[in-house]
């Protein structure tokens, strides 16, 4: 659950950032950056931390912990590097947006238009790459999550009647 919980966050941090078609270098954009780069970056944050307090817990009690554990700390840990290119990505984003506003007071000119043009299309990549790599983050921990093995409940039998009436006399 823990798993699909983080994925369900990543991807939804994803399906925020606008597609290339919507990409309009506006204060709109710049708002949905600054709000998604404090998600992931609260999201990396967390997944840092629960590798971290699951290595600490795994060293302390070596003999509590379980395969599905190790999978799991293992998988947490392994979002954390697709979920830090993310982050980088959307850094790169913000530079180039930052860019764009700068570029749009400058003299009109064809310098200027194609200036213009590769930040756009540098801010439309950063965006997709981010997306990309918060699908992968998302991707490898619900894979982590459906392989894993729910352990086995078994429901206690009432005893046999013939055991019950040995024990009754």
């Amino acid at each position: 659950m823990l798993l699909h919980d983080v994925a369900d966050r990543l991807n939804t941090v994803a399906d925020h950032l606008p597609l290339p078609d919507q990409i309009q270098p506006d204060p709109a954009l710049s708002e949905i950056l600054d709000d998604e780069v404090r998600h992931l970056a609260r999201l990396l944050g967390y997944l840092a931390g629960e590798s971290a307090f699951r290595h600490r817990a795994a060293t302390r009690y070596p003999h509590q912990v379980t395969a599905t554990d190790r999978r799991t700390t293992l998988a947490l840990a392994s979002a954390a590097q697709p979920a830090g290119a993310a982050l980088a990505a959307l850094g790169a984003a913000v530079h180039q947006l930052g860019l764009l506003a700068h570029l749009a007071h400058q003299q009109s000119g064809p310098a200027r238009d194609r200036s213009i043009a590769a930040a756009h299309q540098h801010l439309v990549d950063r965006l997709g790459d981010a997306r990309t790599h918060l699908a992968h983050a998302a991707k490898q921990l619900r894979a982590t999550a459906d392989t894993q093995v729910t352990p086995a409940v078994t429901v206690p039998r009432p005893p046999a009647a013939s055991a019950a009436a040995s024990r009754n006399r």
